[in-house]
């Protein structure tokens, strides 16, 4: 059924937070609630280059949600030209009844609000709540506490949530408290995400705040990117010539390798899976194509998960860390074994 095009600006939502807090996994809960007479649209930035996150959502036309990524670090380096491309190109391909944005983990996502915000956007968007997902067990690490993107990340909130709270085996969500208070923001909304969402309740929200947030902690950082160009275009042709293509990525203190192969090669989805499973990286995505069907793989806090998937052109894999060394290792195993 052909559904009319709003006639109101688009109500829009950021969700944000760093890497593995369960941003995806959310999103894919707010669309089970989606009402079937709404068109809802997500844009999706990824850390890495090779674009995997699109494909856990399953987004289709006949379901009326549409996805479109912006690979390549973070939205705040996409929030000039490739950002504002995407974005044009979802709104007028989808005419959404409702915005979705995730900027990737380890983005400054004041910068997209910024970017939101501009003079063309006034009457486009109706910006409402800023989610901001915490997990509680990290915060009392130092690379998380101090670290400027995840306080600027959780200064942006209009609410805070508290993911994966069935782990929790101390008093995380004091500490959380605790540390909020420190930056400044025990009055900031809290909400312990310790069920499935029953409503939609989350996404409502005032605009007033956050122009002027956005604008207040422009002073905080200062975050330039000079690449503006997508390389979509030229890793087609890669793939076309070699069926397979390697790419990385560094900023903010972390790294990334992503690899997409051609649709032609068939993993081996016992050894994905056993071979995955003790990869040591922060972060491990993938879409495999397999002797068993399409896979999705995602892999936090040492746990892997899998769903199969309806389908994909190619098969992609990307592993996120801080640290150098595990990235090395953790090619030389993938070298080695899997893609052999």
């Amino acid at each position: 059924m052909l559904l009319p095009a709003p006639t109101s600006a688009i109500p829009t939502n950021i969700i944000t937070g760093f890497l593995g807090t369960g941003k995806t996994s959310l999103i894919k809960q707010l669309l089970t609630l989606k009402p079937k007479d709404e068109r809802w649209a997500i844009l999706v930035n990824e850390f890495g280059e090779v674009g995997i996150d699109g494909a856990f959502f399953k987004g289709r036309p006949e379901d009326n949600i549409y996805i479109r990524e912006v690979p390549g670090g973070c939205m705040c380096c996409t929030s000039g030209l490739p950002m504002q491309i995407a974005l044009n190109q979802l709104i007028s391909y989808a005419k959404p009844h409702r915005l979705l944005i995730e900027p990737t983990g380890v983005g400054h996502p004041k910068e997209v609000l910024a970017a939101l915000q501009q003079p063309h956007y006034q009457d486009v968007f109706d910006i409402q709540a800023t989610l901001t997902l915490v997990d509680a067990r990290v915060i009392a690490q130092p690379r998380y506490r101090e670290n400027l993107i995840y306080q600027e990340q959780l200064s942006i909130a209009d609410r805070i949530i508290a993911t994966k709270i069935d782990l929790y085996k101390g008093d995380e969500v004091g500490h959380l408290k605790s540390y909020l208070a420190e930056q400044g923001l025990a009055n900031t909304p809290l909400t312990m995400l310790d069920s499935p969402l029953a409503d939609l309740s989350i996404l409502a929200g005032t605009t007033g705040s956050v122009t002027v947030k956005a604008q207040a902690l422009s002073d905080k950082s200062e975050h330039k990117h000079e690449k503006e160009e997508s390389l979509v275009d030229d890793l087609q042709h890669a793939l076309q010539r070699t069926g397979r293509v390697t790419i990385e990525n560094t900023a903010q203190g972390f790294s990334s390798q992503g690899w997409i192969f051609n649709g032609d090669k068939i993993f081996d989805f016992t050894q994905a899976m056993n071979l995955l499973s003790v990869v040591e990286v922060d972060r491990l995505k993938a879409v495999l194509i397999t002797e068993k069907g399409i896979f999705g793989f995602d892999k936090v806090d040492e746990v892997l998960t899998c769903i199969e998937l309806d389908e994909s052109p190619d098969s992609r894999l990307e592993i996120i860390d801080a640290d150098a060394t595990r990235i090395s290792t953790a090619v030389n195993k993938l070298e080695s074994t899997l893609f052999a």
